[in-house]
């Protein structure tokens, strides 16, 4: 049976914590390992910064990044994506507010991130000496993502939720310079595409104001 690293990134957030530590614990399967770094208790130089730590010390086969507030959408998904191994890249749909958010194509990553973070699941493997972009504080996650598929050879979608998403973390609170990184990320590696901050920009402002809206819409022109 594959491993799994779940790294959990803390700090000021005993709730959240808790919540995730209870999920984690609740999980039905058991080749797994839990690896915390807590801002209060290490200094970082930040969340990308503590998520490599993390990194470092995963001995997992593969790593799923829950951070504190995140929780898994069920008892079952580690049972569920250990099924679907061996893979280079897994990933799935997300709950985000009570909706359904359904992933993209990993081959639409142009775009952006194709689901939440805390859906995906990397091969240790894979990522090698690779770490986060700390140029990125914003979307790192989203330049590791895309390194990690141009060296991925399977990569696979599960079609169910793998995560509820905590709403109002710092990618959420931070939307338009995450767009702006995205457009140097995506210039650094070689991605075309022209129209992607219009569109991230339109989707910001339906899933504002108009959730269920924007959900249909993404299905549509997404999938």
């Amino acid at each position: 049976m594959p491993q799994f690293s779940i790294i959990t990134i803390t700090k000021n957030n005993p709730d959240g914590f808790k919540k995730t530590k209870q999920s984690v614990e609740s999980q039905n399967y058991n080749d797994f390992e839990w690896v915390v770094v807590d801002g209060d208790i290490e200094p970082d130089n930040g969340l990308y910064d503590a998520m490599n730590k993390g990194i470092d010390r995963a001995v997992g086969d593969y790593l799923i990044f829950m951070n504190a507030g995140d929780v898994f959408a069920a008892k079952d998904t580690l049972k569920t994506i250990s099924r679907y191994c061996p893979a280079d890249f897994m990933y799935g749909d997300a709950m985000e507010g009570g909706f359904i958010k359904c992933a993209r194509h990993h081959s639409k990553i142009a775009r952006g991130l194709i689901t939440h973070h805390q859906a995906m699941v990397y091969a240790r493997n894979i990522i090698g000496d690779r770490r986060y972009d700390e140029r990125y504080p914003i979307a790192a996650d989203y330049k590791f993502t895309a390194e990690h598929l141009v060296k991925s050879k399977v990569c696979t979608y599960i079609n169910k939720p793998l995560c509820i998403f905590e709403t109002g973390g710092v990618s959420g609170r931070n939307a338009s310079q995450g767009r702006a990184e995205q457009v140097d990320i995506r210039r650094e590696l070689g991605m075309w595409a022209p129209l992607t901050p219009c569109r991230q920009w339109t989707g910001q402002i339906l899933k504002t104001h108009a959730p269920r809206l924007y959900l249909k819409l993404r299905v549509i022109f997404d999938k």
